[in-house]
């Protein structure tokens, strides 16, 4: 998905801010920019992207719970709960062989095969508040 599909699919929202990169520093302007991702304050939710075959994919998207929707998986709710009651929700699927778990370049504990991954954002914060579900592989490249 491009980041105009991306916009598209959230109703035509403009992002409220954009960041990205310039390849090599003594570049600067002179080169290709590289977006990276875009935030959609309205929609609450953040547009990660890879670039695979050198144009902007969607890889990966966040959902911020306190500003955005609030989502759960297989039952529990994801957002404001303590991130050592949803990673013992996950163990305990895990120990009963319903779901493997892997960990993701964060730390964050996720779902093998989902590649959703939960996180306290704010420094000092035990409740989660946000959510990442992204393609395979994209936390190598992203």
């Amino acid at each position: 998905m491009s980041p105009q599909q991306v916009a598209a699919a959230l109703g035509s929202e403009v992002p409220a801010a954009r960041r990205g990169h310039f390849p090599h520093y003594w570049y600067r302007e002179s080169a290709q920019w590289y977006l990276e991702e875009d935030r959609f304050d309205e929609a609450g939710v953040t547009a990660h992207y890879w670039y695979r075959e050198g144009v902007p994919t969607l890889g990966a998207v966040t959902v911020h719970g306190r500003s955005g929707p609030q989502v759960s998986f297989d039952g529990v709710d994801l957002i404001g709960k303590t991130v050592s009651t949803i990673d013992a929700a996950l163990e305990q699927r895990a120990e009963n062989e319903e779901m493997g778990l892997v960990i993701g370049c964060s730390g964050d504990l996720g779902p093998d095969g989902l590649n959703m991954y939960v996180r306290a954002t704010r420094a000092g914060d035990v409740v989660v508040s946000e959510a990442r579900f992204c393609a395979t592989d994209w936390e190598d490249h992203g």
